[in-house]
């Protein structure tokens, strides 16, 4: 047996050194498509080939006109204008969610980021995984993703994830040459990048970094996860068949209403007749592009990118798209207590080992220092961090503030064996040649007191058992984590032969009487609540949303936790709180009566947490569940939001869909009101567009009754399009969210997207839009109007087809009921006047966009638009006019909030 070794590491000039030579522990991603490429696929939308395809066949027919019947130039306006009208519509588009997708990228990128433990300069310290360089002496514990390949150094009961690479889920690993499978894909002695730690610990010397690596041989870059099909998603694909369909069945109406009354009203001539068909089926074919909700993808995208990169500002990384819509259907919350509702800044508040002789203490000291994974960050001599387990590090802490250096304790003492800690077994054992009885081999074991107390035979000090019982329930009921230390000094004769599980074996022939440890002692480590978290929990509950402790400290710890952040009342009783061996009794059927009620879990293990998280989904519950550990990713995946620590392991990251950066409640309570927000605004997003739907598709339905002139030009509905699908998708996806939405209740997650007051806006209001915009149509075709200000004395006379000026203002005042409506459409559901612009930069901005576009098309936009100037009098008076909209949205809003 070799005497634990010291290690130094690179300092820092070793360290420039190496990454000049073998470079950065970074992966080259795979090539991209090219830009032009990915734009082109645009191009693939069979509504946009036909209208293309009907493009040239319009430019044909205008070529024959110029060139065979002698008319000027501007017959080549309207199909060129089509032209721009498509690159702009494709084009803003195509801008946009490219923006969504690089936003994509940056996410995707922090894994690069994530700290690894590692020996420089002789200290142990934590830096980014990309930095790792080779040469680094590099720290493993159970749950660490192990950040490039290399050579162990030392392997305790290491058992390596390496299914990544090979398939092999279960990999040990050993240093001693005895335990090498010579049948193993990679040597027993070597681990590498993007593989896990599942069990035990280790020290490894980097041999290879970035693309070198196995890894990085194989390397496909990871991205968010967007192929969970979510019940929203679900939603608006029916949603987009089902007016995909009507649009098919209004559109085949106008043609064949149009055909019809063309025969009525012309002579029948071919070039004529092909020009009028032409041009009746791009009319249908945008009206197509116009209702078929092409926006709804782009609008989620949108407000999934938004969501996500401002969710990362309040400590939520999104890892998995479905979980930004899911966490606002959340009506149960399983949180961890440790680091979730409190600090994470553990301490020892008090020891009592000081009853013991000087020599005992110091076997206690020792034990503290040799019996654990934990390490000190001594960069800083005067503020020491603790690396790794935070309980561990608390007791390494105290150690270095009684003077003690645990390297120097750790160094003396030779480990035989370890056996790590595990949320089964509650203590962790190590096996040592102490250097404070020279000659004799002693076993430590640290964890849950009352655990360890089974396998003790007698208690050093001569305290009773009821003693320190009552001093650790005093502790627990002051939200203090307790542990307990015992040991035992094995005979010179003891089998001490080299094989794994040595400790196992002899803690399985221990009976706890005459044959059993000696208690030395009890700890209580302090881990205050973190001061947001009782209003983050009260804002939680406010908002209709269970919160369920499920944590491994005492039913006494736990009850005081849930009592300071509010969650445990006097009303509650012993039924809402139960421990984890009397909930893994429960059956099925009991769990199913109780789980609704039950408040906290104490004692839990990790699988009592996935059987909580199925026991609420099949009571129809949306569950989020928190967890840092490895044995956390069942009930990670299992839950409808696995959410992990942003100190947690890498298995447990990978597992969750969120993992909140800085561990904190509040945090969670951030996300779900992202969340229901999100949904708010596609809702917004989708009212908007049905209306305009509702409105334009009638007009045109009706206009191709009431005659052979279209309402509305093919590049005049392209740019309504562009409007309400990339605009309005830019302006209503990136609203910022709202705190009113976590006073409402948790919606039903199977509900339909567009609920009963939406259905009454989109009739009422599309319907309203359609009478306006008739009799305004029937209007113009049977009176000669030439400024706004001819309506107020009108002389109806036969029908005719309308002149430029009327289409322009027919085209504006459509265009301008819709401007003003989105501001209707922004308000909804918010309970705040449409002119509260606070955090609406984006949207105003937008709206201004608009309006100018719209402007700069009928001032300049001529023959291409078919339009031509209006007078200023004219636009004060249509903006006046369409106005009404707004105000009286604004009078029902103030209406509906005083009632």
């Amino acid at each position: 047996m070799e005497q634990k070794k010291t290690y130094t590491g690179l300092n820092d000039q070793e360290v420039i050194k190496s990454r000049q030579t073998h470079g950065e522990n970074l992966l080259t991603p795979p090539a991209q498509t090219p830009l032009w490429k990915r734009f082109m696929v645009k191009f693939k939308d069979p509504l946009i080939i036909i209208l293309l395809i009907a493009g040239l066949f319009s430019i044909g027919i205008s070529c024959y006109e110029y060139y065979g019947l002698n008319e000027d130039s501007q017959v080549f306006f309207e199909p060129v204008g089509i032209f721009i009208a498509i690159l702009l519509a494709t084009g803003m588009a195509f801008f946009f969610e490219e923006k969504a997708n690089r936003a994509f990228a940056i996410l995707n990128q922090v894994d690069d980021d994530e700290p690894v433990e590692v020996i420089r300069n002789g200290n142990t310290t934590k830096i980014p995984k990309r930095e790792v360089v080779v040469g680094d002496i590099v720290l493993l514990n159970t749950g660490s993703d192990i950040p490039a390949d290399g050579e162990l150094l030392e392997a305790i009961s290491l058992h390596v994830d390496e299914s990544s690479l090979t398939g092999e889920p279960i990999c040990h690993k050993s240093t001693h040459e005895t335990d090498f499978d010579k049948e193993a894909t990679f040597p027993t002695d070597h681990v590498l990048r993007g593989t896990k730690v599942m069990e035990g610990h280790g020290i490894f010397r980097v041999e290879k970094v970035g693309d070198s690596t196995e890894n990085g041989k194989v390397f496909v870059a990871a991205q968010i996860d967007n192929s969970v099909k979510t019940p929203l998603t679900e939603q608006l694909e029916r949603l987009g068949s089902l007016i995909t369909w009507a649009s098919y069945a209004i559109a085949a109406l106008i043609l064949v209403a149009r055909i019809v009354m063309f025969f009525l009203n012309f002579n029948f001539e071919w070039v004529h007749f092909l020009q009028y068909l032409l041009n009746s089926v791009m009319i249908c074919v945008t009206l197509i592009v116009v209702a078929v909700p092409e926006g709804l993808p782009m609008a989620v995208t949108l407000s999934l990118a938004y969501s996500m990169r401002r969710m990362l500002k309040t400590s939520n990384l999104v890892r998995k798209m479905h979980a930004c819509e899911t966490m606002g259907a959340t009506t149960v919350i399983c949180t961890d207590k440790t680091g979730t509702l409190t600090q994470n800044q553990m301490r020892v508040n008090e020891i009592q080992i000081d009853s013991l002789t000087a020599a005992h203490q110091a076997l206690a000291r020792e034990g503290i220092a040799v019996n654990s994974t934990a390490s000190l960050d001594l960069s800083l001599p005067d503020h020491p961090t603790a690396l790794g387990n935070p309980t561990e590090g608390a007791l390494l802490l105290w150690l270095h503030d009684q003077g003690l250096d645990y390297r120097q304790l750790r160094t003396e003492a030779e480990v035989i064996d370890e056996l790590p800690f595990s949320t089964e077994r509650k203590y962790m054992g190590t096996l040592v040649r102490s250097a404070q009885l020279p000659g004799k081999t002693v076993l430590y074991i640290k964890g849950a007191s009352d655990i360890i107390r089974r396998y003790c035979s007698n208690v050093m000090g001569n305290r009773s058992w009821d003693d320190i019982a009552s001093q650790l329930l005093t502790w627990q009921n002051q939200a203090m984590r307790t542990l307990g230390f015992a040991c035992m000094i094995l005979p010179d004769d003891a089998d001490l032969s080299p094989r794994e599980g040595i400790i196992s074996q002899l803690m399985a022939s221990l009976d706890g009487k005459e044959n059993g440890l000696t208690f030395q002692g009890i700890v209580a480590i302090a881990d205050p609540v973190r001061q947001e978290v009782p209003d983050a929990v009260r804002e939680c509950l406010d908002a209709g949303i269970d919160v369920k402790i499920v944590t491994g400290d005492t039913p006494g710890t736990a009850k005081e936790i849930g009592r300071q952040v509010g969650l445990w009342t006097e009303a509650d009783t012993d039924g809402s709180i139960i421990t984890g061996p009397e909930f893994e009794a429960l059956s099925d059927e009991e769990l199913s009566r109780r789980v609704l009620g039950l408040k906290i879990i104490s004692r839990a293990r990790p699988m009592d947490k996935k059987r909580l998280v199925e026991a609420l989904q099949a009571k129809n519950q949306v569950v989020a569940v928190t967890g840092d550990g490895t044995n956390d990713a069942p009930a990670l995946k299992a839950a409808h939001v696995g959410l992990s620590m942003g100190d947690g392991t890498s298995v447990a990251k990978e597992a969750s869909d969120i993992t909140i950066i800085d561990n904190s409640f509040r945090s969670i309570g951030r996300a779900v009101m992202w969340g229901r927000s999100l949904y708010q605004n596609i809702q917004r997003f989708i009212l908007f567009q049905m209306t305009v739907n509702v409105a334009a598709c009638l007009i045109v339905l009706a206009g191709a009754f009431m005659g052979t002139q279209s309402p509305l030009t093919v590049t005049q509905m392209l740019w309504v399009n562009l409007i309400m699908d990339t605009f309005a998708a830019m302006a209503l996806a990136s609203l910022p969210p709202s705190e009113s939405v976590m006073r409402d209740k948790p919606r039903d997650r199977r509900a339909f997207i567009i609920n009963k007051p939406m259905t009454r806006l989109i009739i009422g209001i599309g319907g309203l839009f359609f009478v306006i915009l008739l009799v305004l149509l029937y209007v113009l075709e049977h009176a000669s109007i030439g400024s706004m200000g001819d309506f107020l004395h009108l002389q109806l006379g036969t029908d005719r087809l309308l002149n430029n000026h009327e289409l322009s203002l027919f085209f504006t005042i459509f265009v301008m009921l819709q401007f003003w409506n989105m501001f209707n459409a922004r308000a909804f559901a918010t309970g705040r006047s449409a002119f509260h612009f606070k955090g609406c930069k984006g949207f105003g901005f937008i709206a201004l966009l608009i309006f100018i576009g719209q402007i700069v098309i009928v001032q300049f936009g001529g023959e291409m638009f078919n339009v031509t100037p209006l007078s200023l009098t004219d636009w004060i008076a249509i903006i006046g006019a369409t106005s009404a909209v707004l105000w009286i949205g604004e009078i029902a809003r103030l209406c509906s909030k005083k009632a």
